[in-house]
């Protein structure tokens, strides 16, 4: 199908002591967080650290041991190990760990600053914090007069904190819990005297300000999202707390956990056929083997007379309908391949189709400048979007299967959200032709793309545009991953860019498709999303690795003219579609050749 858009004219509070979010214990003897040679001595100072020997030895242990743990320094090794024995269960293994190392997971300032958060002591959690220091333009609460030997200088802060914004979260859940309490005096002055003179988000104190006329705590907890002080939030309160606390101090929740994590996720970025849900075992190095990767054409569809524009597999992965340019819409059943419906109703060549999200209805988008809902059980249509001037070319199901959006190449009516009784329930005006659009899977994000070399992200739930972008070359296609985090954007200068779509930031390119004068398809795919896959002008198949952006395969895709679109199946990682030219639809796995049968249809059409 042609690029060109013009041409459609004419067509609870633990007690537990390590992990953050628990409690004190005895086990807290020493503040560790500031040593400088990973050895402690039992001496407090002020701001929660540790004084250090000079000779490197420490008061706890009774043997001399390396500094180093295989290059990787033994106190921050030894407290993160303390942390996950904690978080795993075994607290008495986690205390013998302690005592025989002489490193504390941290410091008593610190576990009686997590307990006062954790127990709603709001002041003595702000001294212990801050210690003398009182906050830019800060009202309301005093704190520090140096009386209390653990506030000293307070605990030291990761590099970059605002200390203005932890002091806005620390009492704005106080002023949420004493509404809870229906103390709406004390929390009028919290309010008024300690949250006001902080200056963070005006908008912000609008909201909080108007919860004052709740009714109950049930109805607060409702409109402020918040599941009051006994639930989790002062839990969240205290993570969200400790990302600006200096993790030599605050060792950030999970630790080990998460290195784990980086470490799974760093041999899934160097596997190249990485294509498995499953995460790499820590036992053994990590490597997919090239063989089990869908490589192979085992079936070949022929149902259609002209070129294949579109398809697409359903959600449930049972399904793949296709679009041709001979006016029909073929559905099949991914077990057998066998036909289900041939939708014929369209007047003209159809563009796109797009499964609702229960997978019962399917929209086709047609040159005649209609879209179509059809019933997948019966194969009947059951509504019909007539009201574009030129031909539609794109659609898009919400979350909740009870709207869609249609995207047309006509200026007045490009864009207009619909319900499945066909009313019109909103049209962004723009004056521009719509290529393709999406909306994010969390339902909260319209995206489209222009014939004008123009991408624009609206908010779905606000219908307000947030903000556009401009290409130096045409768009032809676009793509949302089911995080909502990025979209996937075909341009006509053989670049597929990879884009976080909350800082519009191009975060990859892919290079090495051939497209320029054709409408050409690409999409996320594999286990995880793992893979970017285009077609492409020179009759290939494109995979790269979507983390590295190294291209894992070149394929043969169809005997002649454009791969107009590829699919791969959400439920079978194995598996993914082309459509061509070629008038064909290729079915792609990593079945060997031997079970790549040739079979001829009961209507006539060759399959191998």
């Amino acid at each position: 199908m042609r690029l060109d858009g013009e041409s459609s004219k004419s067509a609870s509070n633990s007690s537990r002591s390590f992990p953050n979010g628990s409690g004190l214990s005895p086990l807290h003897k020493a503040a560790l967080s500031n040593t400088l040679n990973g050895n402690s001595s039992t001496q407090f100072t002020g701001n929660g650290s540790s004084a250090t020997h000079a000779n490197g030895s420490s008061g706890f242990r009774t043997r001399q041991l390396q500094q180093s743990y295989f290059g990787h320094d033994r106190e921050e090794v030894t407290r993160i190990l303390i942390q996950s024995l904690t978080d795993l269960g075994y607290t008495s293994a986690a205390e013998t760990l302690s005592r025989e190392s002489g490193f504390d997971f941290e410091s008593s300032s610190v576990a009686a600053f997590r307990n006062a958060v954790l127990h709603g002591e709001w002041t003595e959690a702000e001294h212990l914090l801050f210690g003398s220091y009182q906050g830019e333009g800060g009202g309301g609460v005093s704190i520090g007069d140096g009386s209390h030997p653990a506030y000293g200088g307070g605990l030291v802060l990761a590099e970059g904190a605002d200390k203005n914004q932890m002091l806005f979260s620390m009492r704005q859940q106080k002023f949420l819990e004493l509404l809870e309490e229906r103390d709406l005096g004390s929390a009028l002055m919290v309010l008024r005297q300690e949250l006001t003179p902080l200056n963070q988000d005006i908008g912000k104190l609008h909201a909080l300000s108007s919860l004052i006329m709740c009714q109950s705590a049930d109805d607060l907890k409702s409109q402020a999202d918040w599941d009051g002080a006994t639930g989790e939030s002062r839990r969240h309160l205290l993570s969200e707390l400790s990302r600006s606390i200096s993790p030599s101090m605050m060792i950030p929740e999970h630790r080990l956990a998460v290195l784990l994590d980086q470490v799974k996720q760093n041999q899934i970025s160097n596997c190249l056929y990485h294509n498995t849900a499953s995460p790499p075992s820590l036992y053994s190095d990590h490597m997919c083997n090239r063989s089990q990767f869908p490589l192979r054409t085992t079936l070949e569809l022929s149902q259609h007379s002209d070129e294949v524009w579109f398809l697409d597999f359903s959600h449930d992965g049972t399904k793949l309908a296709t679009a041709s340019k001979d006016k029909t819409v073929v559905i099949y059943a991914t077990d057998t391949f066998e036909v289900l419906h041939t939708l014929h109703e369209h007047g003209d060549a159809v563009a796109y189709v797009a499964w609702s999200p229960d997978d019962l209805r399917l929209i086709s988008c047609s040159r005649d400048k209609k879209a179509r809902v059809w019933d997948v059980m019966s194969g009947e249509c059951i509504l019909s979007i007539d009201h574009h001037t030129e031909p539609v070319t794109t659609a898009s199901w919400a979350p909740d299967g009870q709207t869609f959006v249609t995207g047309s190449l006509d200026k007045q009516m490009q864009l207009c959200i619909w319900d499945l009784s066909g009313n019109r329930i909103h049209a962004w005006s723009g004056g521009y032709r719509v290529q393709d659009c999406s909306i994010s899977p969390d339902g909260q994000r319209l995206i489209t793309i222009s014939t004008q070399k123009r991408l624009y992200v609206y908010n779905l739930i606000t219908r307000e545009e947030e903000y556009n972008l401009p290409f130096k070359f045409d768009l032809t296609c676009l793509n949302i991953s089911r995080d909502s985090r990025y979209m996937l954007v075909n341009m006509s200068d053989d670049e597929i860019q990879l884009i976080d779509i909350e800082t519009a930031e191009p975060v990859r390119r892919f290079l090495g498709q051939k497209q320029g004068f054709y409408i050409i398809r690409s999409s996320f795919g594999g286990a995880s999303e793992n893979f970017v896959i285009s077609g492409s002008e020179d009759s290939h198949i494109y995979i790269w690795h979507k983390e590295n952006g190294t291209l894992v395969e070149t394929l043969e895709g169809h005997q002649s003219g454009c791969v107009n679109a590829v699919a791969w199946n959400p439920k079978d990682p194995c598996m993914f579609a082309s459509a061509g030219d070629d008038k064909k639809v290729r079915i792609w796995s990593n079945a060997s050749p031997a079970t790549s049968k040739s079979r001829e249809d009961a209507n006539g059409f060759g399959r191998s």
